[in-house]
């Protein structure tokens, strides 16, 4: 068996859900987004001392009174918990890939997005370690982190955008 064969056979066995999407920092090349269940991510995120809650009560993707962590990426997952490591703040996630948000390709549907609910310890902490970057369009104050990650105040919560997972 040719060398390329067995790469592209191991390939297929360790990454079976990867999907191309357009990469953040350079459009014209392809990434592999790893997508990942409700339950994977909650059990992330319980083990970084994360927590989550819906006006719901309930984790139905097609709800928009839920909070639904299925089709994530990888990569938003861990983005939170070096969101939850770096900042050593309580972190609840009010907002996962449920139906109900806006729409396009790097939105909390196509699992890029996460919403925090806000307190003192994450404002300070998001205001503090990134760089403002101006309003975005509908007039959220805007942050950018290091790595490229986008952090917009919608007022109560934080809409938080993940292009990786932020250095983990």
């Amino acid at each position: 068996m040719k060398l390329r064969s067995v790469l592209t056979a191991l390939a297929l066995v360790v990454a079976p859900s990867a999907v191309a999407v357009g990469g953040a920092a350079d459009a014209s090349a392809a990434t592999a987004v790893t997508k990942i269940s409700h339950a994977t991510a909650t059990s992330m995120f319980r083990a970084s001392g994360i927590t989550w809650s819906s006006s719901g009560g309930c984790s139905d993707r097609y709800n928009s009174t839920c909070t639904s962590f299925d089709q994530l990426n990888l990569a938003t997952a861990q983005g939170a918990q070096t969101l939850k490591s770096a900042s050593r703040c309580a972190l609840n996630i009010t907002g996962g890939t449920e139906t109900g948000h806006a729409s396009g390709t790097y939105s909390h549907w196509n699992g890029y997005k996460l919403d925090y609910g806000k307190n003192t310890c994450v404002t300070s902490y998001i205001k503090n370690s990134f760089t403002y970057i101006g309003l975005r369009g509908d007039g959220a104050p805007q942050y950018r982190s290091g790595s490229g990650n986008v952090y917009a105040d919608e007022g109560n919560h934080w809409d938080v955008l993940y292009y990786n997972c932020g250095g983990c």
